[in-house]
Protein backbone atom coordinates (compact mmCIF):
# COMPACT_ATOMS: atom_id res chain seq x y z
CA UNK A 1 0.00 0.00 0.00
CA UNK A 2 2.89 2.26 0.70
CA UNK A 3 4.48 1.55 -2.60
CA UNK A 4 1.05 2.49 -4.88
CA UNK A 5 1.04 5.88 -2.48
CA UNK A 6 4.31 6.61 -2.94
CA UNK A 7 3.55 6.02 -6.98
CA UNK A 8 0.51 8.06 -6.64
CA UNK A 9 2.41 10.85 -5.08
CA UNK A 10 5.39 11.00 -7.53
CA UNK A 11 3.22 10.96 -10.86
CA UNK A 12 1.13 13.88 -8.70
CA UNK A 13 3.90 15.65 -8.63
CA UNK A 14 5.56 15.09 -11.81
CA UNK A 15 1.96 16.23 -13.36
CA UNK A 16 1.71 19.17 -11.83
CA UNK A 17 5.55 20.41 -12.28
CA UNK A 18 5.18 20.08 -15.44
CA UNK A 19 1.86 21.95 -15.56
CA UNK A 20 3.57 25.01 -13.96
CA UNK A 21 6.80 24.58 -16.10
CA UNK A 22 6.34 24.22 -19.66
CA UNK A 23 3.85 21.58 -20.30
CA UNK A 24 1.75 23.89 -22.18
CA UNK A 25 4.71 25.11 -24.74
CA UNK A 26 3.90 24.63 -28.49
CA UNK A 27 5.03 21.31 -29.73
CA UNK A 28 8.84 21.57 -30.37
CA UNK A 29 9.37 24.53 -28.47
CA UNK A 30 11.14 25.23 -24.88
CA UNK A 31 9.74 28.21 -22.86
CA UNK A 32 13.00 31.11 -22.59
CA UNK A 33 11.13 33.76 -20.59
CA UNK A 34 8.19 34.32 -19.26
CA UNK A 35 6.51 37.80 -17.07
CA UNK A 36 3.45 36.21 -15.64
CA UNK A 37 2.55 39.68 -12.97
CA UNK A 38 2.33 37.66 -10.47
CA UNK A 39 3.54 39.63 -7.89
CA UNK A 40 1.89 42.78 -6.27
CA UNK A 41 3.18 45.87 -6.55
CA UNK A 42 5.58 48.23 -8.60
CA UNK A 43 6.48 46.37 -12.06
CA UNK A 44 9.87 44.30 -12.03
CA UNK A 45 12.82 46.76 -13.07
CA UNK A 46 14.92 43.74 -14.01
CA UNK A 47 12.65 43.02 -16.82
CA UNK A 48 11.17 46.05 -17.61
CA UNK A 49 11.87 49.84 -18.48
CA UNK A 50 9.36 52.71 -18.25
CA UNK A 51 9.13 55.51 -21.27
CA UNK A 52 8.76 59.26 -19.73
CA UNK A 53 6.57 62.00 -20.98
CA UNK A 54 5.58 62.65 -24.40
CA UNK A 55 7.09 60.46 -26.74
CA UNK A 56 5.61 59.25 -30.09
CA UNK A 57 2.71 59.77 -32.68
CA UNK A 58 1.46 63.68 -31.18
CA UNK A 59 -0.16 61.34 -28.70
CA UNK A 60 -2.30 62.79 -25.82
CA UNK A 61 -0.57 60.97 -22.91
CA UNK A 62 2.06 61.62 -20.62
CA UNK A 63 3.49 58.08 -20.29
CA UNK A 64 4.91 57.91 -15.97
CA UNK A 65 5.59 54.85 -13.98
CA UNK A 66 3.16 55.09 -11.74
CA UNK A 67 0.48 53.55 -14.20
CA UNK A 68 1.53 50.78 -14.51
CA UNK A 69 1.38 48.61 -11.21
CA UNK A 70 0.87 44.43 -10.67
CA UNK A 71 -2.34 43.52 -9.10
CA UNK A 72 -4.63 40.71 -8.63
CA UNK A 73 -2.17 38.45 -11.23
CA UNK A 74 -2.28 41.04 -13.91
CA UNK A 75 -0.46 43.80 -15.20
CA UNK A 76 -3.06 47.02 -15.12
CA UNK A 77 -1.90 49.99 -17.29
CA UNK A 78 -4.20 52.96 -16.31
CA UNK A 79 -5.12 56.10 -18.71
CA UNK A 80 -6.19 58.82 -16.50
CA UNK A 81 -7.81 61.90 -16.59
CA UNK A 82 -5.62 64.59 -14.88
CA UNK A 83 -3.35 67.10 -15.57
CA UNK A 84 0.67 66.73 -15.31
CA UNK A 85 3.12 69.68 -16.34
CA UNK A 86 5.40 69.14 -18.74
CA UNK A 87 8.72 69.04 -17.39
CA UNK A 88 10.04 69.94 -21.47
CA UNK A 89 8.13 72.83 -22.21
CA UNK A 90 9.60 75.51 -23.86
CA UNK A 91 6.85 78.02 -25.03
CA UNK A 92 7.10 78.70 -29.05
CA UNK A 93 8.54 75.53 -29.61
CA UNK A 94 7.31 74.36 -32.83
CA UNK A 95 7.91 70.75 -31.82
CA UNK A 96 4.98 69.07 -29.77
CA UNK A 97 6.43 67.44 -27.58
CA UNK A 98 7.72 70.90 -26.17
CA UNK A 99 5.07 73.07 -26.90
CA UNK A 100 2.49 71.93 -24.53
CA UNK A 101 2.78 73.31 -20.88
CA UNK A 102 0.76 70.27 -19.49
CA UNK A 103 -0.84 67.11 -20.74
CA UNK A 104 -4.08 66.24 -19.79
CA UNK A 105 -4.01 62.64 -19.66
CA UNK A 106 -1.38 60.06 -18.30
CA UNK A 107 -0.55 56.33 -19.28
CA UNK A 108 2.04 54.09 -18.57
CA UNK A 109 4.58 52.08 -21.86
CA UNK A 110 6.68 49.46 -20.61
CA UNK A 111 9.64 47.57 -22.53
CA UNK A 112 12.53 45.04 -22.35
CA UNK A 113 14.86 46.68 -24.08
CA UNK A 114 18.54 45.81 -23.02
CA UNK A 115 16.85 42.88 -20.60
CA UNK A 116 15.20 40.51 -22.68
CA UNK A 117 15.44 40.48 -26.55
CA UNK A 118 14.99 37.40 -29.12
CA UNK A 119 15.23 36.26 -32.59
CA UNK A 120 12.91 34.10 -33.92
CA UNK A 121 10.28 31.66 -31.90
CA UNK A 122 6.68 32.08 -30.57
CA UNK A 123 5.74 35.39 -28.47
CA UNK A 124 2.02 34.46 -26.81
CA UNK A 125 0.50 37.38 -24.66
CA UNK A 126 -3.07 37.39 -22.90
CA UNK A 127 -4.67 40.59 -22.25
CA UNK A 128 -8.13 42.12 -22.03
CA UNK A 129 -8.20 45.82 -24.03
CA UNK A 130 -10.45 48.38 -23.22
CA UNK A 131 -12.26 49.55 -26.53
CA UNK A 132 -13.61 53.14 -25.70
CA UNK A 133 -13.05 56.16 -27.59
CA UNK A 134 -9.41 57.59 -27.40
CA UNK A 135 -8.24 53.99 -26.68
CA UNK A 136 -4.83 53.00 -28.31
CA UNK A 137 -3.77 49.44 -26.79
CA UNK A 138 -0.97 47.82 -27.97
CA UNK A 139 1.68 44.72 -28.06
CA UNK A 140 4.45 45.22 -29.97
CA UNK A 141 8.28 44.39 -31.08
CA UNK A 142 10.97 46.56 -32.51
CA UNK A 143 14.62 45.76 -33.54
CA UNK A 144 17.68 46.64 -31.60
CA UNK A 145 19.77 47.90 -34.39
CA UNK A 146 19.16 51.32 -36.58
CA UNK A 147 16.19 54.15 -36.14
CA UNK A 148 12.90 53.50 -36.90
CA UNK A 149 11.57 52.65 -39.31
CA UNK A 150 14.40 50.96 -40.65
CA UNK A 151 14.90 48.53 -37.16
CA UNK A 152 12.00 46.74 -37.64
CA UNK A 153 8.37 46.89 -35.84
CA UNK A 154 5.98 43.96 -35.12
CA UNK A 155 2.43 45.01 -34.13
CA UNK A 156 1.12 42.08 -32.66
CA UNK A 157 -1.87 43.81 -31.17
CA UNK A 158 -3.37 47.44 -31.86
CA UNK A 159 -6.66 48.85 -31.55
CA UNK A 160 -7.79 52.22 -32.57
CA UNK A 161 -9.95 54.02 -35.07
CA UNK A 162 -9.27 54.31 -38.75
CA UNK A 163 -11.79 57.15 -40.33
CA UNK A 164 -13.66 56.91 -37.05
CA UNK A 165 -14.33 53.01 -37.50
CA UNK A 166 -12.67 50.92 -34.21
CA UNK A 167 -10.54 48.23 -36.09
CA UNK A 168 -7.76 45.61 -34.92
CA UNK A 169 -4.32 45.95 -35.98
CA UNK A 170 -1.49 43.28 -37.12
CA UNK A 171 0.60 44.93 -38.93
CA UNK A 172 4.92 44.74 -39.51
CA UNK A 173 6.47 48.03 -40.48
CA UNK A 174 10.44 48.63 -42.35
CA UNK A 175 12.29 51.12 -44.08
CA UNK A 176 11.63 52.89 -47.71
CA UNK A 177 13.47 54.74 -50.17
CA UNK A 178 12.45 58.00 -48.27
CA UNK A 179 13.24 56.29 -44.94
CA UNK A 180 9.52 55.91 -44.44
CA UNK A 181 7.77 53.21 -43.26
CA UNK A 182 6.80 49.81 -46.08
CA UNK A 183 3.91 48.42 -44.36
CA UNK A 184 2.25 45.15 -44.54
CA UNK A 185 -1.32 45.33 -42.56
CA UNK A 186 -4.11 43.34 -41.46
CA UNK A 187 -6.91 45.71 -40.44
CA UNK A 188 -9.94 43.86 -38.67
CA UNK A 189 -12.94 46.17 -37.99
CA UNK A 190 -13.75 45.77 -35.21
CA UNK A 191 -17.60 45.23 -35.67
CA UNK A 192 -16.66 41.68 -37.23
CA UNK A 193 -15.42 40.69 -33.70
CA UNK A 194 -18.52 42.32 -31.87
CA UNK A 195 -21.14 39.92 -34.43
CA UNK A 196 -19.65 36.45 -33.41
CA UNK A 197 -19.46 38.33 -29.39
CA UNK A 198 -21.34 40.58 -28.60
CA UNK A 199 -19.31 40.71 -24.90
CA UNK A 200 -15.48 40.24 -26.64
CA UNK A 201 -14.37 43.72 -25.05
CA UNK A 202 -15.32 42.09 -21.39
CA UNK A 203 -12.94 39.23 -22.05
CA UNK A 204 -9.27 38.30 -21.94
CA UNK A 205 -8.38 37.12 -25.47
CA UNK A 206 -4.71 35.42 -26.88
CA UNK A 207 -2.24 37.31 -28.97
CA UNK A 208 0.54 35.45 -30.49
CA UNK A 209 3.35 36.07 -33.02
CA UNK A 210 5.34 33.34 -34.63
CA UNK A 211 8.43 34.06 -35.90
CA UNK A 212 10.96 32.40 -38.15
CA UNK A 213 13.13 33.49 -40.53
CA UNK A 214 11.13 33.07 -43.74
CA UNK A 215 8.03 34.78 -42.17
CA UNK A 216 5.74 35.94 -39.20
CA UNK A 217 2.45 35.21 -38.72
CA UNK A 218 -0.19 36.90 -36.27
CA UNK A 219 -2.70 35.54 -34.60
CA UNK A 220 -5.80 36.34 -32.34
CA UNK A 221 -7.23 33.41 -30.50
CA UNK A 222 -5.70 31.05 -32.78
CA UNK A 223 -6.81 32.82 -35.67
CA UNK A 224 -4.52 33.77 -38.27
CA UNK A 225 -4.83 37.16 -38.88
CA UNK A 226 -1.77 38.31 -40.74
CA UNK A 227 1.24 36.50 -42.63
CA UNK A 228 4.34 38.57 -43.03
CA UNK A 229 7.04 37.24 -45.56
CA UNK A 230 9.82 38.40 -44.84
CA UNK A 231 12.14 38.13 -47.75
CA UNK A 232 9.84 41.48 -49.24
CA UNK A 233 10.74 42.84 -45.74
CA UNK A 234 14.38 44.72 -47.24
CA UNK A 235 15.44 48.06 -46.18
CA UNK A 236 16.78 50.42 -49.52
CA UNK A 237 20.20 49.43 -47.69
CA UNK A 238 19.46 45.33 -48.08
CA UNK A 239 19.17 45.26 -44.04
CA UNK A 240 16.68 42.28 -43.00
CA UNK A 241 15.44 44.01 -39.35
CA UNK A 242 13.46 40.94 -38.92
CA UNK A 243 16.90 39.27 -39.02
CA UNK A 244 18.24 40.84 -35.91
CA UNK A 245 16.76 40.58 -32.38
CA UNK A 246 13.57 42.58 -31.37
CA UNK A 247 12.72 43.66 -27.59
CA UNK A 248 8.81 43.31 -26.64
CA UNK A 249 6.52 47.02 -25.25
CA UNK A 250 3.02 47.24 -23.94
CA UNK A 251 1.85 50.44 -23.66
CA UNK A 252 -1.89 52.14 -23.52
CA UNK A 253 -2.10 55.29 -26.09
CA UNK A 254 -4.19 58.18 -25.56
CA UNK A 255 -5.60 60.24 -28.39
CA UNK A 256 -4.57 60.48 -32.02
CA UNK A 257 -5.27 57.52 -33.71
CA UNK A 258 -7.30 56.44 -31.03
CA UNK A 259 -9.85 59.23 -31.53
CA UNK A 260 -11.14 61.33 -29.27
CA UNK A 261 -11.34 60.83 -25.66
CA UNK A 262 -13.37 63.64 -24.39
CA UNK A 263 -16.10 61.84 -23.63
CA UNK A 264 -14.76 58.30 -22.70
CA UNK A 265 -15.13 58.21 -18.37
CA UNK A 266 -11.94 57.79 -16.78
CA UNK A 267 -9.78 55.79 -15.61
CA UNK A 268 -9.95 52.87 -18.15
CA UNK A 269 -7.58 49.81 -17.90
CA UNK A 270 -5.37 47.79 -19.96
CA UNK A 271 -4.89 44.51 -18.42
CA UNK A 272 -2.18 41.77 -19.18
CA UNK A 273 -2.30 38.24 -17.31
CA UNK A 274 1.20 37.16 -19.13
CA UNK A 275 4.03 37.38 -21.84
CA UNK A 276 5.77 34.00 -23.11
CA UNK A 277 8.40 33.55 -25.47
CA UNK A 278 9.02 30.00 -26.82
CA UNK A 279 12.11 28.72 -29.00
CA UNK A 280 12.49 25.90 -30.70
CA UNK A 281 14.44 23.05 -28.53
Amino acid sequence: MRTVLKLFLAFYFIFHIQTLYGQDSPKGYTLIWEEDFNREGVVDKSKWNFERGFVRNNELQWYQEANAIQTNGVLRIEGKKEKVTNSRFEAGSNDWKKSREFAEYTSSSINTRGKFEFQYGIMEVRAKIDTASGMWPAIWTLGISKPWPANGEVDVMEFYQIKGEKTILANAAWADETKRANWDEAKIPFEDFLAKDAFWAENFHTWKMEWTEDFIKIFLDDKLLNEIELNKTLNPDGFNPFHQPHYILLNLALGSNGGDPTSTEFPKEYLVDYVRVYQKK
